[in-house]
Order: structure tokens, then sequence, then C-alpha cells
């Protein structure tokens, strides 16, 4: 492990800044609350242990090391999906086949779709944060809409 920089951090108001931006991308890629919790908390540790001294952006920076955590995570070979849990809040029939659907998306998907659409990422800005091509993301959009859009039409008729 690399030694903790000395350097004056602000930790207080970093966390407040973006740890629920940081849980809300974690929890759309990875579905679970405990692990989107773990992967929050190793992004901040990540910070605290590389980040460069001389950083401007640090919610970009815990960003990718946020995504790039989850995508290690989702690689684990003990790791399965499963079906959504009864706890999650979804009290009608509707919306909780609206959210298998949204959990059926593959995680690079659901990641993408959380960035542009929640963290309102533009598709060059996810491209950096995922180390894909901007037409990569620009295609997993399309997919990801195509797919809903079929899944909320369906639904309606």
């Amino acid at each position: 492990m690399a030694p903790i920089s000395n350097r004056p951090v602000d930790w207080e108001a970093l966390v407040t800044d973006h740890e629920q931006s940081l849980y809300r991308a974690a929890l759309a890629i990875l579905g679970a609350p405990q692990e989107a919790e773990d992967a929050v908390q190793d992004a901040f540790l990540k910070f605290l242990e590389k980040a460069p001294e001389d950083l401007e952006h640090p919610g970009a920076w815990l960003m990718r090391v946020l995504v790039n955590g989850c995508k290690s995570r989702l690689r684990l070979s003990w790791r399965r999906v499963g079906p959504l849990p009864d706890t999650l809040p979804a009290p009608q029939e509707a919306e909780r086949e609206e959210l298998e659907e949204l959990y059926a998306l593959s995680p690079e998907d659901r990641a993408v779709i959380h960035l542009h659409y929640y963290q309102g990422y533009s598709t060059g800005e996810i491209a950096q944060l995922l180390g894909q091509r901007p037409g990569t993301i620009r295609a997993r959009l399309f997919r990801a809409r195509g797919r809903l859009k079929r899944l909320l039409e369906g639904e309606l008729s």
C-alpha cells in the first residue's frame, strides 16, 4: 500500500459534495446497496492514497475510480446478480417490472444510462470516465434507450 499523502484536504467537504452522486452511480452499476457503499468507500480510500496533488476536478477523478472499481467488482467470480430484493421501493407491479428491465440491462449499459441521465455527463466525458470511445458510448446509449422504450411501449399498449 502506498503511503498516505500529507496534503491538506477538506475531507468533510469532499465527502459531502460527492458521496451521494458516487453512491447513486455505484448502485446503478452494481444493483446492490451494500456493494455500492463498499465501492464508494474504496473510491475515497483510493483518493486518499493515490490522487494527484494538483487535481483540478476531484469529483471527476473519484467518479472514474468508482466506475473502474465497480467494473472490477462485476468481474469477480462469486458475484451473481439475482432478482431484485422485495425491499426495493416499488409498490406497484408495473414499477417493479420496469426496475427488473432496467436491471436486466448489462452493467455497462446501466452505467452509461446513469452517468448520462442522472449525473449529466456528456458522451465524451463518459467515454473518458470509462476509457472507451465516444462512439461506443453513443451506441450503448442508443441500445439501452431502445430496450427501455420497447418495454414502456409494451406496457402502455
